[in-house]
């Protein structure tokens, strides 16, 4: 990856829908160029896939919280992925050092509506409790790279 390569992917961050032409005239190469390089960078897996960013306010999901999760014994990431990806509230999940064993991003259109997203989460078999905070106002939400 060179820094061109660079240029377009800041380029596809900023609008995932701009031209292979508008790319180009921002990077100083031709369209046709700018595909070759994009078509490379997914073929290398350096682009994942292409997306569409929802605002959850216009979905009525509100209320977000953070969720750590302490398992009862050793459990795998893969089985917590598992327990997780069941909880369609849930919209990102990491294992993380410290006490807890993982923390949860939970998105939900009241507290009534997170605290029954918690209660599924709390009744998983593994899981022995959870400490949670909810956000009151998102001060920096930069895309991921």
């Amino acid at each position: 990856m060179d820094d061109l390569d660079r240029s377009i992917l800041s380029c596809l961050q900023r609008d995932a829908r701009a031209t292979f032409a508008e790319i180009g005239a921002e990077v100083s190469l031709s369209a046709p160029a700018v595909k070759r390089r994009v078509d490379r960078l997914v073929a290398s897996g350096a682009i994942r896939g292409f997306t569409t960013l929802v605002d959850p306010a216009v979905l009525g999901w509100q209320t977000e919280a953070y969720v750590e999760i302490y398992c009862k014994g050793t459990v795998s990431p893969a089985e917590l992925r598992r327990t997780l990806t069941d909880v369609p509230e849930v919209v990102g999940a990491c294992t993380v050092s410290g006490s807890a064993d993982a923390l949860v991003h939970v998105l939900a259109s009241d507290v009534r509506h997170l605290e029954q997203a918690m209660e599924r989460i709390r009744e998983e078999p593994n899981v022995d409790h959870t400490e949670s905070v909810i956000v009151l106002s998102r001060l920096i939400d930069r895309p991921r790279s």
